[in-house]
């Protein structure tokens, strides 16, 4: 078994599918159809039948299972109000920091046979809505192909989102092509479309179709790992941490919030209570992201230190601390004598964690 097809190029765009990509599938997708077989007696015999009819288009595949034309249209309405009032899979573990990487290079777009309502729901539960710039779902978009086609039609592909709101309108970044735009996916019809319409296509193992299945059907790579997504995609740079608002998780809020943790609903009137909760909570989750942007600068033997020494700073000297230069001169008593030392990243660390659990 080979891992890849072909050498790559530099990429621009970054096309995911959902289901069985970005999220694990294989349960819940066929515990949502095999209500729907059993409704409309579909005759699918079990979970491989049902990840079989991936293989080509998914609704293609249904009409076929159905009597009529009539009857695949009652089949499709009802699988997806099914999946937008019960279907919630959780993110493939990893893919978060994939994603957010991949956003501060990269336009990114998700396509999926879900509906837009789904998308949105685990989109931005998982605090990853801002990271792309397009959405085509299975309501709107039902044919893969022409979302694809939809995305290199658009005069304006070439500006992202960078796990924010807006989108990326700084400098000038070369407009996706058919060589530079590649999808991501784990079913082997999904490549097909990909190789018909003239992009790339990689490959992911852990979603419907085997490895070699997606080689077979015209995959450039197939990552056994969410992080070898980044190392083919991105290569030598795929060693810069992610960068922004990238780097940091945004909090999670209501559907509508689009995980950026930016409230656009409308504004209701809070007690003085409720009010300093939230004003507390808040503050707390800026420490918490701080402790993380600090580690990741940090080695193991300045965190080792940093965490040793934690019980030895009062809470006052460490919110001077955090106020003084990192190079500062600074001490604190320790049985009985005063200790100096120079400030340096570790202090900075010990600051913020002293913060978050103080």
């Amino acid at each position: 078994m080979s891992g890849t097809n072909a050498p790559t190029a530099p990429v621009e765009a970054v096309i995911f599918d959902l289901d069985g990509t970005l999220v694990q599938t294989r349960v819940a997708s066929w515990t949502i159809f095999s209500q729907i077989n059993d409704r409309f007696e579909l005759g699918v015999d079990g979970p491989e039948q049902y990840f079989d009819l991936f293989r080509g288009n998914v609704y293609s595949s249904l009409a076929k299972l159905c009597r009529d034309e009539s009857h695949a249209g009652e089949v499709k309405s009802a699988f997806l109000d099914l999946l937008r009032n019960e279907y919630d899979p959780p993110l493939v573990p990893g893919l978060s920091d994939v994603v957010r990487r991949l956003a501060g290079h990269c336009t990114l777009a998700v396509m999926s046979s879900n509906a837009m309502q789904v998308m949105r729901r685990v989109l931005s539960a998982n605090e990853l809505a801002f990271c792309f710039a397009h959405v085509f779902g299975g309501d709107v978009t039902p044919d893969k192909r022409t979302a694809m086609r939809l995305f290199l039609d658009d005069a304006g592909n070439s500006f992202g989102r960078r796990c924010s709101a807006d989108y990326d309108e700084t400098g000038a970044r070369q407009a996706p092509g058919l060589s530079t735009t590649v999808l991501v996916t784990d079913t082997a019809g999904d490549v097909r479309d990909a190789r018909d319409v003239g992009i790339r296509a990689v490959g992911v193992a852990w979603g419907m179709h085997s490895v070699d299945e997606l080689l077979a059907a015209g995959a450039e790579f197939v990552a056994l790992w969410p992080q070898e997504l980044t190392s083919h995609l991105l290569g030598d740079g795929a060693a810069a941490p992610a960068s922004g608002a990238c780097a940091i998780p945004a909090p999670a809020g209501p559907d509508d919030q689009g995980g950026c943790g930016c409230d656009t609903s409308t504004p209701v009137v809070a007690s003085a209570d409720a009010t300093a909760d939230d004003a507390g909570a808040a503050r707390r989750r800026r420490r918490r992201q701080a402790a993380r942007v600090l580690a990741r600068g940090v080695g193991t033997d300045e965190v080792t230190s940093a965490r040793r020494a934690i019980g030895d700073v009062p809470s006052a000297e460490a919110d001077a601390a955090e106020s003084s230069s990192p190079t500062e001169r600074r001490s604190h008593t320790d049985g009985g004598r005063r200790v100096h030392w120079t400030a340096g990243p570790a202090d900075e660390l010990l600051v913020a964690v002293r913060r978050v659990i103080g």
